[in-house]
């Protein structure tokens, strides 16, 4: 069976893994990216992801580069706590929960490709841009760094080429239309002293104005800042319209400026502004997603990752759902009686659960956050407690990572159920 992977990012490498551990072999990965570079900020990857990540025999890898997150912590605009859990281990999973650079992960999962597949799998400078179904198979059109187009013929063709994935559009351009709810986000690294434990990740702020800070590495903070456009300037507006801007993160700001957002939040256990204003670089994009699909599969073609659901950042199950996709899909490639059965197996599983989270996600970025504020406001910390209490407990049932359900749960490893 050959298998041609449109992009390189975190789920097409993954998903190039679980396809090797899985028995398939004749696999191709092709990126537009002219090489793969640690570029980004940090990620989290709760202990689902990590569960699918140690199962591909990279756990070792995610210890000695990640930071085993010990908890997740809320606060209100004046620093005063509002809920804190544990996480990971200390929570009852058997697995750990990490933060680690987004780059930095890129390239461990690219450098287990290369030693279980070789170094011709990933192929650089060569952007899909489009298929055409066959009887059995996808005819796919490929874009070199030269703009030479050429084409390729495959059983299957898997869309992980990100939020304005090139496979999607082909199948059908209604889908995926990108739309905002209006908030900004900022993010950058700074290298800057331990807070708390030293492995906690914070939320601060309410719904008009938030930070989430998390170490990445020893000695290094991710920090992510997001607040309503309409709070100031945009400030990548000169460069390109609202429309355009959607889904493109390599707008960069000043740093001192985002930090003026937060002047006041200079706390005994965290000075926010310091932080945000000691990056070398931050980075602009508006919050973006689009509404849950109503099909990942077309003919030949699947979608994953963010061609299939982007989502907002808040969850921490970006990548974590790439991951799962990528582990799910290789499974029932391994054990359907065929392609066809299989992509409808795949579809079937995890479409819902992805779709869920999506919208999860935008009731947490908007109406979560508003419900928690206003009783803080009120000084009704143990009620917004409560409250946030019981939607992580639901977030992670509806993600499928609450401790019980995901250490019962059969393995996706071909052969370990």
């Amino acid at each position: 069976m050959s298998i041609l992977i449109a992009g390189g990012g975190i789920g097409g490498l993954a998903a190039a893994l679980s396809l090797h551990a899985a028995g398939l072999h004749e696999v191709q990965v092709l990126e537009a990216a002219s090489e793969i570079r640690q570029v980004g900020v940090g990620v989290n990857l709760p202990p689902h992801a990590v569960r699918e990540l140690t199962e591909l025999g990279l756990g070792e890898a995610l210890a000695q580069h990640g930071i085993p997150t010990s908890e997740l912590s809320y606060y209100d605009r004046r620093g005063k706590l509002i809920w804190a859990e544990p996480r990971g281990l200390g929570a009852g999973y058997r697995w750990p929960q990490y933060s680690i650079h987004r780059g930095r992960l890129q390239q461990i999962l690219f450098d287990a490709v290369v030693a279980r597949l070789g170094e011709a799998v990933v192929c650089t400078g060569q952007r899909v841009s489009g298929f055409a179904p066959m009887a059995a198979g996808a005819r796919v059109q490929v874009t070199e760094r030269s703009g030479a187009v050429r084409t390729i013929e495959a059983d299957l063709l898997i869309g992980a080429d990100g939020i304005r994935s090139a496979v999607r559009q082909s199948a059908d351009p209604a889908l995926g239309a990108l739309a905002t709810n209006g908030w900004m986000m900022y993010r950058g690294t700074t290298r800057s002293g331990r807070f708390l434990s030293g492995s906690s990740m914070v939320i601060i702020g309410d719904e008009h104005l938030r930070v989430v800070v998390y170490p990445i590495e020893p000695g290094v903070n991710n920090w992510l800042l997001v607040r309503p456009a309409e709070d100031g300037t945009n400030e990548g507006a000169t460069h390109q319209n609202a429309a355009e801007a959607l889904g493109n993160w390599n707008r960069s700001v000043e740093p001192q400026a985002i930090a003026q957002c937060v002047q006041d939040w200079t706390f005994d256990w965290l000075d926010v502004p310091a932080l945000v204003a000691g990056s070398d670089i931050a980075w602009e994009y508006p919050m973006a997603d689009f509404d849950p699909l109503s099909q990942w599969v077309f003919g030949r073609a699947a979608l994953l990752g963010d061609a299939a659901h982007a989502m907002y950042p808040f969850g921490s199950n970006g990548a974590s759902q790439a991951i799962l996709d990528a582990r799910v899909l290789a499974w029932h490639l391994a054990t359907q009686p065929d392609i066809d059965a299989a992509l409808a197996a795949y579809q079937a599983e995890r479409l819902p659960v992805a779709s869920a989270v999506q919208l999860a996600n935008r009731r947490q970025a908007n109406d979560v956050m508003a419900k928690v504020s206003a009783m803080v406001r009120q000084d009704a910390h143990a009620g917004a407690q409560a409250e946030l209490k019981e939607v992580e407990a639901r977030y992670k049932r509806l993600a499928g990572f609450d401790a019980e359900t995901l250490n019962a749960r059969a393995s996706w490893s071909v052969g370990g159920r």
